[in-house]
């Protein structure tokens, strides 16, 4: 019996193979995201921005960008993999110039700036490395591609991330790890400023002067803002006066504090909500901790803790979670709500890490790596131009769909470039509806 199932098996497994020399390609896909690339003049604006590379040099920075993007899209995470795995690909597209790996590596290099170094009160010295050319750049493509639009008001989140690494001038994080902390603004799920920073600097530090290039280049590109959130990263009498000159309205999640605690002891009526289907008691008080003339507002929620230990600062066993606003019109549960959406920022960051390759910075240097995250938050917004686009064609992409689910339903198609007739035609062994496309 065992003999005869062997048998069978190895029937099974001997499986005809006729092999073909035809070039097919298994990332045909990719030829769309291509050509958007650069029918939607984003090639143009790279190179007008960006200006010309050595005359001697043959390939364009749009070239290099293009063709990061291409790999990305195609699943890698490294130029390397351009040589390695994609190249014979992404060269089979009609016009389409590939750089290897060394030359996209060295156009990322020649796009840097050099860092400023700042000094704290105790004298500690921070890097920062400030790229704003790579940053207008970023913001200018979302205004071409129409995801942002000039004399429209948007709201603004800002956030620290720290993304390890062992590269060689990285330092140690509030994480107790090797990185860098840049400091990363963000429109929805759009990146628009990015400044990378040591990974040993205070969020705090110089936040103020980072938030204010920030809002000046989005006001520059006629992006206005309508509220500003934050959290408690940003609870600082010289950022909350940075925010609230730029945007009308702001949210910033406040500290812990023996004076704070002292105006919610105050309080005698509490209101019960229902928050994602937990119970909260809510109140607001007038803020005067920073700016006494200012009409500013903090709105306090509690809930029992588990426990009974009682709180340092409340001498009572609920937690307390407080956010600093300007916003006298909402209610508290409104303002709560608004402030929880901050969640959108986080998912952004698991995005850039896992998907757009902050997870493989590429470079040695702070300066270097600025450059490679702007690039890639670049990327990462026509990507969302991108998929916004297929999905009106293809029922299962959303205008949400992870990078991962894109390569399988849109980019993984099999198929081959052929000359005839004097033009060049993509042939596709798929019957999805590629044709509709409006590229």
């Amino acid at each position: 019996m065992l003999l005869n199932k062997q048998n069978r098996n190895d029937n099974f497994l001997a499986v005809k193979i006729q092999k073909t020399s035809t070039n097919v390609s298994p990332f045909a896909g990719i030829s769309f995201a291509n050509a958007i690339f650069n029918n939607c003049g984003l090639s143009q604006l790279i190179d007008k921005e960006l200006g010309i590379r050595a005359t001697t040099v043959g390939y364009t920075y749009s070239d290099i960008i293009r063709n990061f993007a291409n790999i990305i899209f195609c699943g890698g995470n490294c130029a390397e993999d351009s040589q390695a795995h994609l190249g014979k690909y992404l060269r089979a597209i009609p016009g389409n110039r590939v750089p290897s790996a060394d030359t996209m590596l060295r156009g990322i290099k020649q796009l840097t700036t050099e860092n400023q170094i700042f000094s704290s009160k105790q004298d500690n010295q921070y890097t920062f490395n400030i790229n704003t050319k790579l940053n207008r750049l970023n913001i200018k493509s979302l205004l071409l591609t129409n995801q942002l639009q000039p004399d429209n008001e948007y709201d603004f989140d800002y956030d620290n991330q720290v993304i390890a690494t062992c590269k060689y001038d990285a330092k140690n994080t509030y994480k107790k790890n090797r990185g860098y902390l840049p400091g990363v603004a963000s429109i929805d799920d759009k990146i628009v400023y990015i400044e990378n920073r040591d990974g040993n600097a205070n969020v705090k530090f110089e936040q103020a002067a980072t938030l204010t290039r920030a809002y000046s280049l989005l006001q520059e590109n006629g992006i206005h803002i309508n509220r500003s959130r934050m959290d408690a990263g940003s609870y600082s009498k010289e950022i909350i006066k940075v925010v609230t000159q730029n945007s009308k309205l702001f949210y910033i999640r406040a500290n812990k504090c023996a004076d704070l605690f002292e105006q919610i002891l105050q309080i005698e009526t509490w209101q019960t909500v229902e928050i994602n289907y937990k119970i909260y008691q809510v109140a607001s008080l007038k803020f005067t901790q920073f700016f006494a003339d200012e009409n500013f507002r903090l709105v306090v929620m509690r809930e029992k803790s588990d426990d009974s230990q009682l709180d340092l600062f409340t001498r009572d066993n609920f937690i307390y979670r407080t956010i600093l606003t300007n916003d006298w019109e909402s209610d508290e549960k409104q303002v709560i709500e608004y402030y929880n959406q901050r969640g959108k920022s986080e998912k952004l960051f698991d995005v850039m890490n896992n998907d757009f390759c902050w997870k493989h910075l590429p470079c040695s240097f702070i300066n270097e790596n600025a450059s490679f995250l702007i690039i890639t938050a670049l990327i990462k917004n026509f990507y969302n131009y991108l998929v916004a686009k297929i999905s009106k064609v293809f029922g299962e992409i959303k205008p949400t769909t992870r990078l991962k689910r894109f390569i399988f339903r849109f980019i993984s198609v099999s198929g081959k470039w052929i000359y005839s007739a004097r033009q060049w035609v993509l042939k596709l062994y798929s019957d999805s509806p590629y044709e509709r496309l409006q590229v």
